[in-house]
């Protein structure tokens, strides 16, 4: 017992010493969960706004850089290799990219703002293969990452301030456990979404 108490003392010792690089990895890799988490923290004044805001920011960017590249470099070469095996052929991206390109913005911006629906990174993938201009690309998604971020920080934020009636050894657990339902819940979602007709 008294091991297992040292481990959890441990735990979160380091947690704390490294809650803002955790947060980046976490916005990185799964960016809603990291913004709200981060909001929470900003209310139970564990961490500072203006550190958080940008560091998520430019973790929300990164990661969307990321998968544009995938799209830019990678995907034209799977297409043509492999693209006949989804039903997927260089003319039909040809003619997929004359449409993109004519309203890449409002797709790129739709797609931030709503979570695409559960299209997310295939958007972000095809605004790669489509050979959307890099410098308009990171532009439309920083200004949109600017609004997500800020929004889910608030979201956490006043959930923060529901959080300050739960006692205080019960918070950690409030939160893991409001979180985990949030992630689940916008998951099946968009998902639904995802598969309707339209």
């Amino acid at each position: 017992m008294v091991f297992l108490t040292q481990a959890a003392l441990q735990m979160l010792a380091f947690i704390e010493a490294s809650k803002y690089i955790l947060l980046w990895l976490g916005c990185y890799f799964e960016g809603t969960i990291a913004m709200l988490t981060g909001g929470v923290l900003i209310r139970l004044n564990s961490v500072d706004f203006w550190v958080v805001y940008p560091l998520l920011v430019s973790a929300d960017v990164l990661s969307d850089v990321m998968w544009y590249a995938i799209g830019y470099f990678g995907a034209r070469r799977f297409v043509v290799r492999w693209g006949h095996l989804i039903g997927v052929s260089m003319p039909i991206v040809e003619k997929l990219e004359r449409g993109f390109n004519k309203y890449h913005t409002s797709i790129l911006v739709g797609s931030k703002l709503t979570m695409g629906f559960g299209l997310a990174v295939g958007t972000l993938i095809t605004a790669g293969l489509m050979r959307v201009s890099f410098v308009r690309f990171c532009v439309i998604n920083l200004l949109g990452s600017l609004v997500w971020v800020l929004f889910l920080i608030g979201i956490g934020y006043y959930f923060g301030d529901v959080l300050s009636a739960v006692p205080g050894k019960w918070q950690v657990v409030s939160v893991v456990t409001a979180l985990v339902g949030v992630f689940f819940f916008v998951r099946y979602l968009t998902k639904r979404i995802a598969t309707v007709n339209w």
